[in-house]
């Protein structure tokens, strides 16, 4: 059988493509413009406005910069809504940076537990290759921020603002990994040697000492009381001084966390709908809780988001941000680009289908803060707050179709009150454990 590339195909190949015309009119397009500007459709932008019959007030636009922090801004523009509601101001940000820091000490924390709870895999082995890949990276989910503020509350922005390397943690992050990898190295060679688990323990802790001292030489060090200066919209001045991070967090943000409930729209057959999921090895905090999901149909999804939003609440989700973006207008469209006429090609893979193949997994969080319905009560068009500044979309907001909705939402983070009574019970039953590589397993 045949398994090489003739020279003879090559040459039907050629012929076949010269023998179309439009294979040369696409071709000079796509060569001097690029493939999305040359496959831009622009009925995609007049279908969807920014415009909502659903629409909430936020203040400015905040600017993730060159960092993965995605869904600590989201979670932090959730809380940061209602203190700018609760006291009417124009503006306030929280610290992304204070949560960053605890965010890597936790997560060099976590790893290394993991690395020592798996000596016996060898090495090469899946397990491991899969935990070294990315010991530190920025990513996370809602429950892993959630435990982060159970444990450490939250601080206003100018109690420990951002720094050149929380604005671009690329380089702090490639000396974390290659450090937390050689203290892994170091671990499992220790235990080879006999050392029991308590003296790799104090091993493990002198070298989070190290890991410690990097962050705050690269992000500062994290504040133990903090002052809560503001002027609302009519300029009355707003004081309190002396609050320690989590009485800030329980005075002014005030949102129990574990009312909440993420939901996600995975239609693979090996998640069957209306059951718990979480994913093994996944989380920062080790003694917080677990990473957990429920998975339901996508019309049960946006129920409970349009139930939120309608409360005036908005709601935190993670979605596969890059197909079909235009980031100029700030559209999500599956629409946005044609490439099956410029291309000649058929793409029809099914949701399912990429999150089986890898083709599509969650890669970023942001937040709802709108809602457009039709005469019936049906979502057309949401309004999405991003964390990317305000030169992309509109002054830094998306409008997402509801068919890229379906296509490329995959988790919304709700209070639980928005559930069915059917779907609560189903928070009554056993978690099933997804392998640590299960698509389930991204980080925004």
């Amino acid at each position: 059988m045949k398994k090489e590339i003739s020279m003879e195909e090559l040459d039907n190949f050629g012929g076949a493509f010269r023998a179309d015309r439009s294979n040369r009119v696409a071709q000079d397009a796509v060569m001097t413009n690029g493939l999305n500007k040359s496959c831009l459709n622009h009925d995609a932008r007049r279908r969807n406005p920014h415009v909502f019959s659903v629409s909430l007030k936020q203040g400015n636009m905040t600017n993730q910069k060159q960092s993965g922090r995605c869904w600590l801004f989201a979670a932090m523009n959730v809380m940061r809504f209602r203190i700018i509601q609760k006291y009417h101001l124009k503006e306030f940000e929280l610290s992304q940076n204070y949560m960053l820091f605890w965010d890597k000490l936790e997560k060099s924390n976590y790893f290394l537990e993991n690395i020592l709870d798996t000596l016996e895999e060898p090495v090469g082995s899946r397990l491991l290759d899969f935990l070294l890949l990315s010991p530190v990276g920025d990513g996370g989910q809602w429950d892993m921020m959630a435990n982060l503020v159970e444990k450490y509350g939250v601080v206003p922005k100018s109690s420990m603002p951002e720094t050149a390397v929380s604005s671009s943690t690329r380089e702090m992050n490639r000396i974390l990994t290659e450090l937390l990898r050689g203290d892994a190295a170091i671990l499992r060679r220790e235990a080879g040697e006999g050392a029991d688990r308590e003296t790799l323990t104090a091993r493990k802790e002198q070298m989070l000492e190290e890991i410690y001292r990097i962050l705050v030489i690269c992000l500062g060090e994290p504040p133990k009381t903090v002052d809560f200066e503001v002027r609302d919209k009519d300029d009355n001045f707003i004081r309190e001084c002396g609050l320690t991070p989590k009485q800030f967090y329980e005075k002014y943000v005030d949102l129990d966390l574990h009312d909440y409930v993420s939901l996600i729209n995975a239609p693979t057959d090996d998640k069957p709908f209306y059951r718990r999921y979480t994913v093994k090895m996944l989380g920062n905090v080790k003694e917080g809780s677990p990473v957990c999901y429920l998975n339901l149909p996508i019309e049960e999804v946006k129920a409970a988001a349009i139930a939120q939003l309608k409360d005036g609440e908005p709601v935190w989700f993670g979605c596969d941000v890059g197909p079909y973006s235009e980031r100029e207008t700030g559209v999500l469209d599956p629409g946005n680009y044609d490439y099956e006429n410029t291309l000649q090609i058929k793409l029809g893979m099914t949701k399912a289908q990429r999150l089986d193949y890898g083709q599509s997994q969650m890669t970023h969080a942001m937040v709802f803060q709108g809602v457009n319905l039709d005469e019936e009560g049906h979502p057309t068009r949401w309004r999405v707050e991003n964390s990317w500044g305000e030169e992309p979309g509109r002054k830094g907001y998306y409008v997402m179709s509801d068919d890229w909705f379906d296509e490329y939402m995959y988790q919304v983070v709700v209070n639980k009150k928005y559930l069915t009574p059917d779907q609560l019970a189903v928070l009554d039953t056993e978690v099933i454990e997804l392998k640590p590589w299960d698509p389930m397993g991204s980080l925004a």
